[in-house]
C-alpha cells in the first residue's frame, strides 16, 4: 500500500512524495512586461518540499492574460526571470511545472497594451465581473476566434511550453479547467460554434486535444500534464453533457502518454472514479472538500488507490512546509485570503514553518 509520503515516478522523474502544490493565482508579477519577481522566487523555493510544484497560471500570450499582475511566458525577459525561480526551487530539492493558462473570455480590455477585447470560442460574455486595477468591471463580450486565430493560439501554447523548458521548468501543465479558454471550448454555453471546433462532443474536445498533442510534439509527453474540472460551473461554465465529454476527452488523450492528468473534482464523485479507471497514466486529484480545505482526511485517497498524487491549494498557500506538517498531523497555519491576490511579502512569504514557529 502506497502512502502520500512515498516517492513516485512521474514522467521519468522521481518525486520525493505524492503531495503536490496546486496552481494558485497570486497576482504579484510586478516586474516590467508581466515578468516574475525575486519575491516569487522566495515563495516557490519555500515550498520546494512538495513532491511537485505547479505554478500559478501563466499566460502563453498577451491576449491570454485574465487578471492584473499575472506572469507570462511569451517574452525573453519573462524566460530569464522564470529561470531564477526554477533554479531556486531546484537548489532546494524541488520539481516545478509551469501551468499554461489562457483565460479566454475571462479578462478585460484594460489588461492589454492595445485596445481589444478578450477572445473566446463564441461571442458570449460570461456572467460576472473582472477584477482590474480600477475595480471590478463587467466581463465583456469576447471576440470569436477564427480558424486562423485557433491555429495561432495552439502555436502560442507550444511557444510558451518551449519557453518553459528554456527557463528550466521540469514540464508544463495545460489549464483546461475553471472556466478558462480550453474549458470554454469544452462547455455547452460558452461554445456555440457549429464548425469543427464546436457542436458535437468530438468537436468541443478538439482544441484541448490539439493543444496537448502539439505541446507533446514540442517538449515531450513526459513533460506535459493537463488539468480538467468536470462539471465545475466557475466563471459561468455550463456542461450539459459532461458525463459524455470527459470520457471522450480521456479516450483521445490516453494515446499521447501525458505525464499526468490533474482532476479538480466537483460534485460528481462517480465520474471521478470512472475517469480514474479509464486513465492509463498518473492520476493527480484535487478532491472535493466542501466547507473545508484538502488536508489530513484526504491522505487516505492515496492509500485507497483513488489517486496517485494529491494536490493541495489553500494549505500550501499558508504552510510552506506542508508535507512535514501533514506527516505529523499538523498544526496548520490558517490562510489569510485578504492577502491572496496582489500585495507584498505579507501573506505571501511570511507564513512560518513548524521550526520557525517553535523557535518563536
Amino acid at each position: 500500500m502506497s502512502t502520500a509520503f512515498d516517492p513516485v515516478t512521474v514522467g521519468g522523474r522521481t518525486l520525493a512524495n505524492r503531495i503536490v502544490m496546486s496552481p494558485m493565482t497570486r497576482s504579484r508579477a510586478f516586474g516590467p512586461g508581466a515578468t516574475p519577481t525575486e519575491l516569487m522566487a522566495t515563495y516557490y523555493a519555500q515550498r520546494a518540499s512538495a513532491g511537485l510544484i505547479i505554478t500559478e497560471g501563466i499566460q502563453p500570450s498577451f491576449v491570454g492574460q485574465g487578471y492584473p499582475d499575472t506572469p507570462g511566458l511569451h517574452s525573453e525577459a519573462q524566460v530569464q526571470e522564470w529561470a531564477k525561480i526554477t533554479a531556486a526551487v531546484h537548489e532546494n530539492g524541488g520539481l516545478i511545472f509551469a501551468q499554461l493558462m489562457h483565460s479566454g473570455r475571462i479578462g478585460h480590455s484594460s489588461l492589454y497594451a492595445e485596445p481589444m477585447n478578450p477572445v473566446g470560442p463564441s461571442p458570449v460574455a460570461a456572467k460576472g465581473s473582472s477584477y482590474t486595477h480600477d475595480g471590478p468591471k463587467d466581463l465583456p463580450t469576447p471576440r470569436e476566434l477564427t480558424a486562423a486565430d485557433i491555429a495561432e493560439t495552439i502555436a502560442d501554447f507550444v511557444s510558451a511550453a518551449r519557453n518553459a523548458i528554456a527557463a528550466g521548468f521540469d514540464g508544463v501543465e495545460l489549464h483546461g479547467a475553471n472556466g478558462y479558454l480550453l474549458h470554454q471550448f469544452l462547455s455547452t454555453n460558452a461554445n456555440l460554434r457549429d464548425d469543427e471546433w464546436g457542436g458535437s462532443v468530438e468537436s468541443r474536445i478538439r482544441l484541448t486535444v490539439e493543444v496537448a498533442r502539439a505541446v507533446v510534439d514540442a517538449i515531450g509527453a513526459d513533460r506535459t500534464g493537463l488539468r480538467i474540472s468536470p462539471a465545475n460551473p466557475i466563471n459561468d461554465i455550463v456542461e450539459d453533457d459532461y458525463q459524455a465529454t470527459y470520457p471522450a476527452l480521456l479516450a483521445a488523450l490516453n494515446p499521447l502518454g501525458l505525464a499526468f492528468l490533474h482532476v479538480l473534482e466537483s460534485a460528481d464523485l462517480e465520474l471521478t472514479a470512472q475517469l480514474r479507471a479509464q486513465w492509463n497514466g498518473t492520476f493527480l486529484l484535487n478532491p472535493a472538500t466542501p466547507g473545508s480545505f484538502t488536508g489530513l482526511d484526504q491522505l487516505r485517497l492515496i492509500e485507497d488507490g483513488a489517486a496517485d498524487l494529491l494536490s493541495f491549494g489553500a494549505l500550501f498557500l499558508a504552510n510552506p512546509d506542508l508535507p512535514a506538517r501533514l506527516a505529523v498531523g499538523g498544526p496548520f497555519n490558517a490562510p489569510d485570503f485578504s492577502t491572496a491576490f496582489g500585495g507584498d511579502a505579507h501573506g505571501f512569504t511570511d507564513y512560518p514553518t513548524l521550526d520557525e514557529a517553535a523557535a518563536a
